[in-house]
């Protein structure tokens, strides 16, 4: 009888380790080889695109629900742009990417099936210049390209009966009277597991790591700056207990960062320059995280005492001096930098959100609207533009504005939830309704959004038909979801 108690013990563990195992993918033994995808290999069928992009948009509504992101619309519209940017050199076959900017100061960027890329602002703050940067995206646009959640998905299914073998084979000898000869055996099997997911873990990194470096030499970026991370990184963080949630996810190793420098040794080192727009969107993000307006405006008139001609410092000065509400001094600044940049749409929004903060919004409205004539489709114009409105007591206009922008950016949270508010102050109740169902259901919160579509139905007029039917046809989609949530 010691022995069945035995094996039923086990049994429960093995039951437990298989429930886990599903998740811990396993590699051969010869972790040296960079093994790309095969066109029509398993992992195709097993996992489509079709079915990455239902998991990816599942995965935003998981992000949208638990983790709180930047609003700021030019430092989403910068991230948005340098991510297409270097995927027009990446490998990808789909180049329409899903992106998301996380409100966190800590280091991290990951890539989910379907195209999502999200980025930790803090990524900006802890990069030295662009080409660090985008030695991370082009990583993460590597995992994507190489489709490492499919394949690592039908990785774990080939490897699963080979790992069932070595633990049933534990369980016999515990059975036959080996009690602890099987605890060791099982161990030993758990252990080689455990070895095989990390070998998996550390090539599939090393595989992104060489894709990656390769889109930054197709786009012109330095291919020494990923290596360049890489080692800053493992130094800063070799002793902390709480190292980054980029280093927890992407395992760094000195042989990782050895072959990074290799493979980036094959083009000679120049000076590559920086970006004079990524410099403006890490004072952006500096000031995002400031304790203070009055720390920024100190940090800035330090910096701009140290190089006056720098436009960057001056920018920062700019943006800190309207936070603090010292706004004449800021709209000169902001007007010095607009004149001299006056085709960038950085400077321009800039400009446009320190002229509206001074309570100058005719000023900034026709800034913006002569640029959405030439860009009418332009997210954060618009965004600047429907506030400026807003604070005009324009609301309708505002309201306009934005419902053109939520047909479309229907993923945007921020449209719907600016939407939903613009609405209200503009009276118009069945919009604020349909507006905070899409918030809602972007977060995945189907039932407060059946909530709000019942309201706003019950406020609609009966002869208004063709409402009637959108609102009843949208409440049985978003039942339909629900349903298969709770299934």
């Amino acid at each position: 009888m010691p022995q069945f108690r035995w094996f039923s013990c086990v049994l429960r563990v093995l039951a437990g380790m298989l429930a886990l195992g599903l998740m811990a993918p396993v590699h051969a033994a010869n972790a040296n080889p960079i093994e790309l995808p095969v066109l029509g290999d398993a992992s195709s069928s097993l996992i489509s695109p079709q079915l990455e992009r239902e998991i990816g948009r599942d995965f935003l509504k998981q992000i949208n629900a638990s983790l709180p992101t930047v609003r700021d619309p030019l430092l989403k519209y910068y991230t948005e742009r340098h991510m297409s940017r270097l995927a027009q050199h990446s490998q990808l076959k789909d180049k329409l990417l899903s992106t998301t900017l996380i409100d966190s100061d800590q280091i991290n960027a990951f890539a989910a099936p379907g195209g999502v890329v999200g980025v930790n602002l803090g990524l900006m703050l802890y990069a030295e210049d662009v080409h660090e940067y985008s030695g991370v995206l082009a990583h993460e646009l590597a995992h994507l390209s190489q489709r490492h959640f499919a394949r690592g998905v039908e990785e774990q299914r080939q490897q699963a009966l080979p790992n069932l073998a070595g633990m049933i084979a534990a369980i016999a000898i515990g059975a036959l009277g080996g009690g602890e000869a099987g605890i060791a055996a099982l161990s030993s099997a758990q252990a080689a597991a455990q070895s095989n997911a990390l070998r998996y873990s550390r090539t599939r990194e090393q595989e992104a790591d060489r894709v990656g470096l390769n889109t930054l030499v197709e786009a012109g970026m330095d291919p020494h700056a990923m290596g360049r991370m890489f080692e800053r990184m493992q130094r800063a963080y070799r002793f902390s207990r709480t190292p980054p949630e980029f280093l927890l996810t992407h395992p760094l190793s000195e042989s990782r960062i050895a072959d990074a420098r290799a493979q980036a040794a094959r083009y000679p080192k120049r000076d590559y320059g920086d970006s004079q727009e990524f410099r403006m969107m890490k004072t952006r993000a500096a000031l995002h995280y400031s304790p203070s307006p009055q720390a920024g405006v100190k940090r800035y008139r330090k910096a701009v005492r140290d190089n006056p001609d720098d436009p960057v410092a001056n920018y920062g000065l700019a943006l800190a001096l309207s936070k603090a509400g010292e706004h004449e001094e800021a709209i000169i600044l902001g007007d010095l930098l607009y004149t001299e940049n006056p085709d960038s749409l950085l400077h321009i929004g800039s400009y446009a959100e320190l002229l509206t903060e001074a309570g100058k919004t005719e000023q900034a409205l026709r800034l913006l609207s002569h640029q959405l004539v030439l860009n009418p489709d332009n997210t954060p114009m618009a965004m600047l533009y429907a506030t400026a409105l807003s604070k005009a007591d324009e609301h309708q206009q505002a309201q306009a504005v934005l419902t053109r922008q939520s047909r479309l950016k229907p993923y945007d949270v921020d449209v719907w939830y600016d939407l939903a508010e613009i609405a209200g102050l503009a009276g118009d109740i069945v919009a604020v309704h349909r507006a905070r169902a899409e918030f809602f259901a972007l977060h995945g919160s189907y039932q407060k959004a059946i909530q709000h579509l019942q309201y706003a139905r019950r406020l609609v007029s009966r002869t208004d038909d063709e409402l009637i039917s959108e609102l009843d046809q949208k409440i049985i989609d978003l039942r339909t979801a629900l349903r298969e949530l709770r299934s």
